[in-house]
């Protein structure tokens, strides 16, 4: 049946275009401004009715849309069948399964049932007796919702009585309401990620999106339609190849799944904690997962079976299987390739290839290792080091026989410095001469050099001067003899302490004869 009846007169209009003057359905729905469907669906039921152009003049509106539209068939509901609306709501929520499909499959089993505009209707008015959250449409297996709870938790030190707060990850799946939460010691990056890896583990499978609030570890800055995602969390949303959709700001429906979960942790599981004092995090954990099992066996009070129930029977046959292992934490920075083919990553300088110089690449940070990124690719591998100023050389990183280098050879360095006088160029040529690769040493000597820009080249000869004598061979040394005039004081020859050759302790050269 149309969503909206037409007017008699209207219907007779259709019936005579289609029946005295032969036009098409399409010519119909043209001149009448209605849709196709709906005209199809007028003739059909004047044929059954019976009716024929012209109208007989007997017939006047009220009995021809008694013709048209005749009562449904007085039956008892008990015959015609009414719908377990509770199961409908659940089946609803599995993928591709729709209000009209399961009304068709409900005909089948009640062929005097209910039409479909009833079937919406009467369903549309039980859910609304549920809880807000509770009657979000979403599909199994299809949106994780994610965030923080504002209650802490107290954790204290057992040797020096310190309490810290421990704050609590909170994640609801959106069909079944299958809760997980877990406690860290911050909102910072790595726990944030850390409690996706391990929610997603605890769920044996990984949900299309993950919806989280605008957090800032996750979300670099809020936007209404085009949040910027933080680098290292895309790069786990790739890993596990998953959706993050972060709720718009200002919406707070969007995210009423989590924050109704958030509350639900609160009240079942954190209140019964209260009384409790933690002295490690792994305890307050063992104790927050005591506390979901029997959240998530519990059973609803206004639909039928549990979170659990729901979780093995909708969601999660619907998610995606985990890579086969998990992200490991990665973090991200924009790195500029220098003149010496190295960029530095916590001050430690890694090789790429020469042709990079002076452009900007992405590094990969993780525990073990560097990457480097130019446009999307990789451009080197590094196992990470964490020795202060050192370098990661890869030889093919180097141009054959630095041709790519000749107007930062070692030989001009040094003709530069000679310019500022013998002890810079003396210097110079020394740290050079001190690395592997003479390459390794040019960003330590264009800083000294540059120091004479702003200290005066004659206070950088006397500096250098004074590095050499105290076998100091560093930019940190030199700026630092500048920065506190050191090099505007005379330089003392280091003397001997004399000794007394009567001494006590002193048994003089006739002892070994």
């Amino acid at each position: 049946m149309p969503a909206k009846r037409l007017s008699v007169r209207k219907i007779t209009e259709i019936l005579r275009l289609k029946w005295a003057n032969g036009l098409s359905n399409r010519q119909i729905a043209r001149v009448s401004g209605i849709a196709r469907p709906t005209v199809a669906e007028y003739l059909r039921r004047a044929a059954e009715a019976g009716l024929s152009w012209p109208i007989p003049a007997a017939l006047d509106e009220a009995a021809l849309e008694r013709r048209l539209f005749p009562p449904p068939p007085v039956l008892p509901g008990r015959e015609r069948g009414i719908p377990d609306w509770s199961v409908i709501h659940t089946e609803r929520q599995r993928k591709g399964v729709t209000l009209f499909l399961l009304w068709q499959e409900y005909r089948e089993l009640h062929p005097q049932g209910y039409q479909y505009s009833w079937f919406c209707e009467h369903y549309r008015s039980w859910q609304r007796q549920l809880d807000v959250v509770m009657r979000q449409d979403h599909r199994a297996g299809e949106k994780l919702f994610v965030d923080y709870a504002g209650q802490t938790v107290p954790v204290v030190d057992r040797q020096t009585g310190e309490i810290r707060q421990a704050q609590i990850f909170v994640a609801v799946l959106g069909a079944s309401n299958y809760t997980y939460a877990e406690a860290t010691w911050t909102q910072t990056l790595p726990d944030w990620i850390g409690s996706h890896v391990r929610t997603f583990a605890a769920l044996g499978g990984i949900p299309a999106l993950v919806v989280p609030d605008n957090l800032r570890s996750g979300i670099s800055k809020a936007h209404r339609y085009e949040p910027d995602m933080n680098p290292t969390y895309q790069d786990m949303a790739q890993h596990y190849g998953v959706t993050v959709l972060p709720a718009r700001v200002r919406r707070p429906r969007d995210k009423a799944k989590v924050e109704v979960g958030v509350q639900v942790v609160e009240r079942w599981i954190l209140a019964v904690l209260r009384q409790r004092t933690f002295f490690s995090l792994r305890e307050l954990n063992d104790a927050i997962r005591e506390g979901l099992e029997r959240l998530n066996t519990r059973p609803f009070k206004k639909l039928p079976g549990t979170r659990q129930e729901l979780f093995d029977n909708l969601d999660k046959p619907a998610l995606n299987p985990l890579p086969a292992e998990p992200y490991v934490y990665a973090e991200w920075k924009k790195v500029r390739v220098h003149i010496d083919y190295h960029v530095e990553v916590d001050r430690h300088y890694y090789s790429v290839p020469h042709a990079l110089i002076r452009k900007q690449l992405d590094a990969r940070i993780t525990q073990n290792t560097i990457e480097c990124f130019y446009r999307g690719n990789r451009v080197a591998s590094h196992r990470r080091s964490y020795l202060k100023g050192r370098h990661t050389t890869v030889s093919a990183h180097m141009p054959e026989a630095h041709r790519q280098m000749k107007q930062w050879s070692p030989q001009r360095l040094a003709n530069w410095a000679a310019k500022t006088g013998p002890a810079t160029e003396c210097l110079i040529t020394t740290i050079l001469a001190s690395r592997k690769h003479p390459q390794q040493a040019y960003r330590s000597c264009l800083g000294i050099l540059r120091l004479g820009k702003n200290y005066g080249h004659e206070r950088l000869e006397a500096a250098c001067r004074r590095a050499l004598t105290l076998g100091t061979h560093t930019y940190k040394s030199i700026e630092s003899i500048l920065r506190l005039n050191l090099d505007k004081q005379p330089l003392e020859e280091p003397q001997e302490p004399l000794l007394p050759d009567d001494h006590d302790n002193i048994r003089g050269p006739s002892y070994y004869h």
